[in-house]
């Protein structure tokens, strides 16, 4: 019993039992639970850009061949794109079927609050992206904690690492060597995991009240069963055809999926992440790379959202879609899915975007979904975070570098009874 008790998983799950009761009896205090749930994800995103940086370039040095950062990198992202658009389909299909928009009768009458996400819509100019993941400063880049552009310099590090040769092996020592510093930082941080659990989860009740679910309720529900459908049907395809168990997976995990369900957000667990996917079997290089990459193209939750909010808003509207005008949104949500991680605001300003590219429904009408987004954001978030774990596997797997004994011993009940 004493076991259960000190485990860290239990104890975010009761934070988060009581976060809930907190919010509904003391909503008064909604704000000040949010800084205690915003300084814990402050505490673990310091942690972040400098972890990234070191293990990719420790992962590109111990690569020493660029052809195969390179081959690893367009396997990751082929992969992403495949994923993804099996994400927007199953969150189109269900959304027609299920018709979570139909019936609901909501006024949009304050759309002030939409002002900023449209503004911010207008401005991106989506042929830029790539561009963007070029930073012009990178001390800029490390301070915004961009991923993308600290991905990118990272690269070109390693890469310079590596044709130093034998005189860089001591370069190489001295990172590795901060790079566990760092992790065991991240490791005493992630103690406090309940406390930022708690904190998220008595702001988003306190503020929005339980009872602000119920004209949303279906869509919700929704969009809850659609990521759970992708998660055990499309994703659990994926890991048996790469011959590893999902369940056993989504256990080994569970601590980062009770804290990001605490949070909100994914990238409060992506150092644990990188070094749990480590522990699981795959290959540290590609974790370095794959990881970190997936934050930003490997959005599966967000692209099931998006997709559903989209038909969501046109069945609010009465406005009826044609299958060649649902094809036209997988297109452009193909696009707009991957800027969700880079542009400030995330997956409200691509819906603005979105909407705007699309002009058939009016950008209005996401005030509609203003008091419900965040009790979706969870959803959103921890099913992104399982996605990109699953793709550090089946790159690894298919670069023939997964250590099926490291697997074996993840998974295995002696291993579990040690965890924490």
């Amino acid at each position: 019993m004493k076991k259960v008790v000190t485990h860290l998983s239990f104890q975010v799950l009761v934070a988060i039992i009581l976060g809930t009761f907190f919010g509904i009896y003391l909503p008064q205090y909604a704000n000040s639970a949010k800084l205690l749930s915003q300084t814990f994800i402050n505490m673990i995103t310091m942690f972040i850009a400098p972890i990234i940086f070191f293990t990719i370039v420790l992962g590109i040095a111990s690569m020493d061949d660029m052809k195969k950062v390179g081959r690893v990198g367009g396997k990751a992202l082929l992969y992403f794109e495949v994923i993804t658009t099996f994400a927007i389909i199953i969150g189109l299909i269900v959304a027609n079927i299920l018709k979570p928009g139909v019936g609901v009768n909501m006024t949009v009458t304050d759309t002030s609050q939409i002002k900023q996400y449209e503004d911010s819509a207008s401005q991106i100019e989506w042929s830029s992206f790539i561009t963007h993941i070029v930073p012009h400063n990178i001390v800029e880049a490390f301070a915004k904690g961009d991923i993308l552009q600290i991905l990118f310099f990272a690269i070109l590090f390693g890469f310079g690492l590596t044709k130093l040769g034998s005189a860089g092996s001591s370069l190489i020592v001295t990172f590795d060597k901060i790079n566990k510093v760092l992790f065991n930082m991240m490791k005493f941080v992630m103690i406090l995991a309940p406390i930022g659990a708690f904190g998220g989860i008595a702001f988003t009740v306190g503020t929005y009240g339980l009872s602000s679910l119920l004209p949303m309720a279906k869509l919700m529900f929704a969009v809850y069963l659609t990521m759970a459908l992708f998660i055990f049907i499309i994703l659990n395809l994926v890991c048996k055809f790469y011959k590893f168990s999902l369940w056993s997976y989504l256990k080994f995990i569970r601590q980062e999926i009770l804290i990001v369900l605490g949070t909100s957000s994914s990238e409060s667990v992506l150092p644990s992440m990188m070094d749990k996917m480590e522990i699981f079997g795959c290959a540290k290089p590609v974790v370095g790379l794959v990881i970190p990459m997936g934050y930003s193209f490997n959005l599966d939750g967000t692209s099931i959202y998006l997709s559903m909010a989209v038909i969501f808003l046109a069945q609010v509207f009465n406005i009826e879609m044609s299958l060649g005008t649902q094809i036209t949104i997988i297109g452009v949500l193909m696009l707009t899915s991957k800027g969700a991680a880079a542009v400030t605001g995330g997956g409200f300003i691509v819906l603005a975007s979105t909407l705007t590219a699309l002009r058939i429904i009016p950008v209005e009408g996401m005030a509609i979904l203003l008091g419900v987004d965040r009790f979706m954001s969870e959803a959103r978030a921890i099913t992104n975070m399982i996605g990109n774990g699953i793709a550090a596997v089946v790159i690894s797997k298919s670069e023939n570098e997964f250590d099926q004994l490291k697997y074996e011993n993840a998974i295995s009940p002696q291993f579990d009874n040690n965890l924490n």
